[in-house]
């Protein structure tokens, strides 16, 4: 990264965030009408579901009360849709959408997050695992809309509360299952919890998948200068509680993070090849672990070897953990509790000779500005006119520079 210091940035955009009240639990429906409520358009919503290519998707919206409490409810319409679609079929799906890259990264990554934690439940391998419900039309509409509705409002940043389960039992393409169901029970490891209210499914196993990927960390609403909130309403109906999900909207009043809670998972390897290290890689970092680092070390028996360190969000450790058992040949992990002190990024475009290429900045105490240009589109600009990439790189920087400057 490039750091300049000196360099204040008074009209960089303040950090957008959107925190997650799950008083009365999460489901997709949810999230799509509480954004709504907050102010996203429902045409640009009906245009970026457009852009998945299903015939017969439709979606409306209607304002109802819940407890007292007046929300929107947004309906996801389909044709008559009992496809159990495979998480491969779903990625395929979603490739070939003309969603944004990054609303298309989020909805990945959520669906992958499902398909391993039924994979787990089910004790069956992740390429065999097909969505029942999850794999319908309208929850397919849930999870992508709701990340397109976060990219269309502007939001850089997620946080959610310590999410309400319910309790009690849930009928499911698998028979009556306890609450939370099994694949909402693994999504939320790691994550605050409890139950309160009804003798009901409060997070479903899509609304779970939503904020323990899209969100960076749990707790209390975070200091924020709120610009809008909407309540979200679920199906059902409850005498003393309403049935509501939440969203606070607007800006983050500190230019650092507070420390948030993570895991050191480190191992390590002396018996896999360059290849398979790499994949392992590239998978840890695909399924949301904040970063992973490989380091040549010499082990027992004078063994050329190296350290695979990987830094995960609490509600990810098992799942990442899991995921290097199967990419790697290590039989054991060492796994360390840490605390991470970050600053907030923001993204900018900047426009080069070669096309708009994203830069990702970060304020330090008001008094100076670290950035970098995103290495993928810097790679795709150098491919696409056939150029060294050093050459997209260093004008991006240049180009980041004389707009600060101006």
């Amino acid at each position: 990264m490039s750091a300049v210091a000196g360099i204040r940035p008074p009209s960089a955009p303040p950090v957008k965030l959107c925190y997650l009240d799950c008083f009365s639990g999460i489901a997709g429906d949810m999230l799509l009408g509480a954004l709504v409520d907050a102010g996203l358009d429902l045409d640009t919503l009906r245009s970026e579901l457009a852009k998945l290519h299903l015939d017969g998707l439709s979606v409306r919206a209607e304002r109802v009360k819940r407890g007292g409490l007046a929300a929107t409810k947004v309906h996801v319409e389909t044709a008559r849709d009992h496809s159990h679609r495979s998480l491969s079929t779903i990625e395929r799906m979603l490739d070939g959408s003309d969603l944004d890259q990054d609303v298309r990264l989020a909805s990945v990554r959520t669906f992958r997050r499902l398909g391993e934690v039924e994979a787990l439940a089910h004790d069956v391998p992740v390429e065999r695992v097909h969505f029942h419900e999850v794999g319908a039309m309208d929850s397919i509409a849930d999870i992508v809309g709701s990340c397109a509705g976060l990219h269309a409002l502007g939001v850089s940043q997620v946080l959610c509360s310590p999410i309400n389960l319910g309790s009690g039992t849930v009928r499911a393409a698998h028979g009556t299952l306890p609450v939370p169901a099994p694949a909402t029970a693994r999504l939320v490891e790691g994550v605050p919890t409890y139950s309160a209210g009804p003798r009901a499914e409060l997070t479903t196993p899509t609304g779970a998948a939503l904020a323990v990927t899209l969100s960076e960390s749990f707790g209390p609403p975070p200091p924020m200068r709120i610009t809008a909130s909407g309540y979200g309403a679920g199906t059902a109906e409850f005498p003393d509680r309403a049935n509501l999900l939440r969203v606070l909207i607007g800006e983050a009043e500190e230019a650092d993070s507070p420390p948030e809670q993570i895991w050191v998972l480190e191992a390590n390897i002396d018996d896999m090849t360059p290849e398979m290290a790499g994949y392992a890689l590239e998978r840890l970092l695909e399924a949301g672990a904040l970063d992973v680092t490989l380091a040549p070390v010499q082990m027992k028996k004078n063994r050329p070897g190296f350290a695979m360190t990987v830094l995960a969000a609490p509600q990810d450790r098992a799942a990442l953990a899991e995921l290097m058992f199967a990419e790697t040949s290590t039989m054991g992990i060492r796994e360390t509790p840490a605390r991470r002190r970050a600053l907030r990024r923001t993204w900018r475009e900047v426009r080069t000779s070669y096309g708009t290429v994203r830069v990702k900045a970060a304020q330090s105490g008001g008094e100076s500005m670290t950035f970098a240009p995103e290495y993928e589109d810097c790679r795709r600009r150098a491919r696409e006119h056939g150029v060294p990439f050093r050459r997209v790189w260093d004008e991006a920087n240049r180009e980041f520079l004389r707009s600060e400057e101006s």
